[in-house]
């Protein structure tokens, strides 16, 4: 897992002229499939899944004017109420008034409106994207707090060898990998992921890595501990925003291994001749009052491997709308046994990378890899 950030920056110090700018685009490879992938992509933002059902029905023609009315309608309601005016403003200039003649006191005035429309609409168009460039540097800057805050190396845990990793599907995550070193002989290792993504699951997941740091130096057992952890999320939480976490502790040239599934999803035990599935045992964190949360432990033997994922694995859904899928996952367990955390970690980012192909991730991703040595 690295700390590099791949987004740029907010602007450019001397712009690119615009001769230039064309001859840089023009050999883009792939451009039209990027233009197709961005009108669906308007087409699912503007539009809810209600609508999309009702226009399944209609016919091919009625179903066109219709989703050109709906989108106009959906991007109108989401403008301010001063850029709403000017939009319907440019619009009467173009379309309505466009080349305008009239008398006043006698003399005769004429205007071509259509070019004052347009330049109004252009108006509207740079206002918005100065409100984007702004909310970009503010999510980058968001990013580069949540890059700070993820491990910046595997640690060396006498008797274990660890990886971990994790991508966000936008400018920053829902997903939560980290170490806690404890007591001087034992590591913590979790992975949490919050319902949702974006800036506010990235909120949330810093509150969660916080709130995990904090109570587990005095944690009396990982039941405690989901149950403190619970409460915070539950009394401080948002409705509908929960989180789900497998969190587990390694003892420093010991096999043995205690570990707490609060609503995450199954981890995998390879064995060296079976696949075990640790499934939760405890509910997801802050989505009840007061929950139970149970401790479980297990042993590990040398050349074992503990797999724990996000569902932003399992849940990557490519360009036809299938899914990665559990079963693909569990197909591949069995080449695992002879890999190193690492190599297993960019096994499995290149399998779901090829199964994605063109399509955008639309889910955080995240793993963590665990050998017994």
């Amino acid at each position: 897992m690295t700390k590099k950030d791949e987004t740029g920056g907010g602007g450019q110090s001397r712009a690119a002229s615009i001769p230039r700018i064309f001859e840089d685009d023009a050999p883009s490879a792939g451009l039209g499939r990027d233009y197709w992938t961005e009108l669906k992509e308007l087409y699912y933002f503007y539009l809810d899944e209600d609508s999309r059902n009702r226009l399944a029905s209609m016919g091919r023609v009625r179903r066109s004017l219709t989703i050109l009315g709906w989108l106009v309608k959906s991007a109108m309601s989401k403008l301010s109420p001063g850029r709403r005016l000017m939009v319907i403003i440019a619009i009467a200039f173009t379309f309505i008034m466009g080349d305008t003649s009239f008398a006043l006191f006698g003399w005769g005035f004429s205007a071509d409106l259509r070019v004052w429309g347009t330049l109004v609409l252009v108006i509207v168009l740079m206002l918005e994207l100065k409100d984007k460039l702004l909310a970009r540097d503010e999510i980058q800057i968001a990013r580069e707090v949540q890059m700070a805050l993820l491990p910046s190396e595997n640690p060396e845990i006498p008797g274990w060898s660890t990886w971990c990793y994790t991508r966000a599907a936008n400018h920053v995550g829902g997903d939560l990998v980290d170490y806690i070193e404890l007591d001087g002989f034992r590591y913590g290792v979790a992975l949490g992921d919050v319902a949702g993504k974006g800036l506010g699951a990235a909120l949330l997941s810093a509150k969660l890595q916080a709130t995990l740091r904090a109570l587990v130096p005095d944690a009396a057992s990982l039941d405690d501990l989901g149950t403190r952890i619970n409460t915070i999320f539950n009394r401080d939480g948002i409705d509908n925003r929960f989180a789900t976490m497998f969190y587990t502790e390694l003892e420093h040239h010991s096999g043995q291994l205690r570990y707490l599934n609060a609503g995450h999803n199954p981890a995998f035990l390879i064995r060296k001749d079976s696949i075990e599935k640790l499934g939760a045992s405890s509910w997801p964190l802050g989505m009840l009052p007061e929950p139970s949360y149970e401790e479980k432990t297990l042993e590990m033997f040398p050349g074992e491997i503990l797999l724990v994922y996000s569902d932003g694995l399992t849940e990557a859904t490519n360009a036809a709308d299938e899914e990665f899928g559990e079963q693909r996952l569990e197909a591949m367990l069995s080449e695992f046994r002879s890999l190193d955390p690492e190599q297993i970690g960019d096994r499995l980012l290149e399998e779901v990378d090829r199964f994605l192909g063109d399509a955008r991730p639309t889910d955080d991703l995240s793993l963590v890899v665990i050998v017994k040595r």
